[in-house]
């Protein structure tokens, strides 16, 4: 294996290819357009290469000792890789019929030998614009599942990530035994907030307390969603009755501790919290989660009946 200098930031080059001298005109002429590469001398030396780096470019010959270059093709394009690899065959041959095999082994280009620096620049160009859409287009479909997923007042998870993502994880504390607690939020006489201060001010006091909750609990292990117009859910895995009870805890006493300030008036708010703590068994019981949530909602219904601004909670 050969590999460049780290000159570029354009994408890295793979070069097959059994004959030093096609091999050396290559590389020289990749340095001249920029490019950094690496050398392979035949197909199974390309995929042990392949095996340790990914290359989003490969410039293979056709004719090559071991596997040559269609067999390189029908493997890589074998290969569950969420990339796009663009291939480009070289061959001695210029016959309509050897094009044809080069694209249907799942070549995107085909140029023959020998090659010239102005048709390789343009080629690879090609290449490169079709690299920029695939990145501009898997962030464009990153961008449109991100929306789907979040809450557009909040910015939190939205119900439809929570009715997939609970079920997984009420799924995932049975097959490892693990405890699994859940918090269902309700923000106290949210209606007279609004009607006191109006839509604005409502809107302000959900925001914040989106953020007190969020920075009561473990980042990157529990999360949040909003269940319905002030009510959260909090989602607290491996985490028991007490813990449950701690996080909930110090998530009620933030939010009353903190008024929010909207047009110069502060806004004392309360949360009313009803806490379920889902216990590992052995015994092959399914929970489902509707059952939890239902256990979550009794709870918080008891709280919000028992003087709000407090925390009930259950085990099942």
């Amino acid at each position: 294996m050969t590999a460049a200098p780290t000159t570029s930031k354009r994408p890295r080059v793979l070069i097959v290819e059994d004959d030093m001298m096609s091999r050396t005109l290559l590389m020289s002429a990749l340095k001249k357009e920029g490019y950094e590469f690496a050398v392979a001398r035949n197909g199974q030396e390309a995929i042990d290469l392949y095996s340790q780096e990914f290359f989003p470019i490969i410039i293979t010959d056709w004719l090559m000792p071991e596997m040559d270059g269609l067999e390189l093709c029908r493997l890589i394009r074998s290969m569950k890789i969420d990339r796009y690899i663009y291939i480009i065959v070289l061959t001695g041959q210029n016959s309509k019929t050897d094009l044809v095999k080069g694209l249907e082994a799942g070549a995107d280009e085909y140029m023959v030998k020998p090659i010239h620096q102005a048709e390789l620049r343009v080629r690879l160009k090609g290449a490169c614009r079709i690299l920029e859409l695939e990145t501009s287009l898997k962030k464009n479909m990153a961008e449109i599942r991100e929306i789907s997923i979040r809450d557009r007042l909040t910015g939190i998870f939205n119900r439809v990530y929570m009715d997939h993502h609970l079920s997984q994880e009420i799924i995932r504390s049975s097959r490892y035994h693990h405890s699994l607690s859940v918090l269902m939020c309700d923000l106290d006489h949210f209606k007279v907030i609004n009607d006191t201060y109006g839509h604005l001010a409502g809107d302000d006091v959900l925001r914040a307390c989106v953020d007190h909750i969020s920075a009561s609990f473990r980042q990157g292990v529990d999360w949040l969603a909003r269940y319905g117009g002030e009510e959260f859910v909090v989602v607290l895995p491996e985490t028991d009755l007490t813990g449950a009870l701690h996080v909930a805890e110090r998530m009620r006493v933030r939010i009353a501790s903190t008024p929010v300030n909207f047009a110069g008036c502060e806004i004392e708010i309360t949360a009313s919290f009803g806490s379920v703590t889902v216990i590992p068994n052995f015994n092959g019981q399914v929970r489902y989660m509707e059952q939890v949530l239902n256990v979550a909602d009794t709870c918080l219904y008891q709280a919000k009946n028992s003087g709000r601004n407090r925390i009930v909670s259950a085990e099942m």
